[in-house]
């Protein structure tokens, strides 16, 4: 689904230049759930970008089934979701749902028809004339989620969205996201800084080291699906936080050397 070969990116900058990413190269299979984790400024929300085609690499190439990124993102490929849900606090729940499907013409109906079937989805179709000031910190995520789903993208890119949540919703948002994956089979790219999270829902977690940015460990999750809260407490699921909290360890104490 998406490679990215030897994928470098730089900020320019009047004082010196910022090296975020050095020649990183990867692969992701389609309808997968990849997280990213790794120290703060390594360049995991950057890499994200990359793939959506917002910022472009300084060098190296990124296909996105066999396209450029460019002609992935003219074909509606990609869904964000943010760590703010950025809703317009002047419309609704339904309202703010059915925005990118208003910006690209569709037919009143038929996104109505959509917004609606996904706020059931993810659990709101009690909500859907309510403003953003009557929702919690968690609901507003579903709904960015769900607007995130109205073109119906290939890939969805998660930068940290439930990382200013308290941990009893961060653990039932957790839940709904991989209810809502299952259900649409999207290819995530997941950006978190929680280790228990990147384990708990992901077939992979990618590690990567301090600016600038390389791929450093591809774990994979063994974990069965359906997930549920209680294998946290498992034997897999705590051995594959440790060894991932022993790397990210590692690229914190290289991060203090530099």
């Amino acid at each position: 689904m998406i490679e990215l070969d030897d994928v470098s990116l730089t900020y320019a900058s009047k004082r010196a230049d910022v090296e975020a990413l050095a020649r990183v190269s990867l692969s992701i299979e389609a309808n997968t759930f990849v997280s990213f984790i790794g120290p703060t400024g390594c360049g995991k929300s950057s890499l994200l970008k990359l793939v959506a085609g917002l910022l472009a690499p300084s060098s190296g190439t990124i296909r996105v089934r066999g396209r450029s990124v460019e002609e992935a993102a003219r074909a509606r490929s990609f869904g964000f979701v943010f760590q703010d849900a950025t809703l317009l606090p002047w419309r609704t729940v339904l309202s703010n749902t059915v925005l990118l499907l208003q910006v690209c013409g569709r037919d009143p109906a038929e996104r109505e028809r959509t917004a609606r079937r996904l706020l059931e989805m993810v659990g709101l179709g009690g909500f859907l004339h309510h403003y953003p000031r009557e929702l919690s910190g968690g609901m507003k995520q579903r709904v960015a989620i769900a607007r995130a789903l109205t073109l119906d993208p290939d890939i969805l890119l998660m930068d940290e969205p439930f990382a200013a949540l308290d941990a009893i919703t961060r653990d039932r948002l957790n839940l709904d996201l991989l209810r809502i994956w299952s259900q649409a089979r999207k290819t995530v790219l997941f950006v978190t800084h929680g280790i228990g999270e990147a384990v708990f829902l992901s077939d992979r977690v990618l590690v990567m080291s301090a600016r600038p940015g390389k791929i450093v460990a591809d774990i994979p999750v063994t974990l069965s699906r359906p997930r549920s809260l209680d294998m946290v407490e498992s034997p897999e699921f705590m051995a594959c936080a440790r060894q991932l909290r022993g790397l990210l360890a590692q690229g914190a104490v290289y991060e203090q050397s530099l």
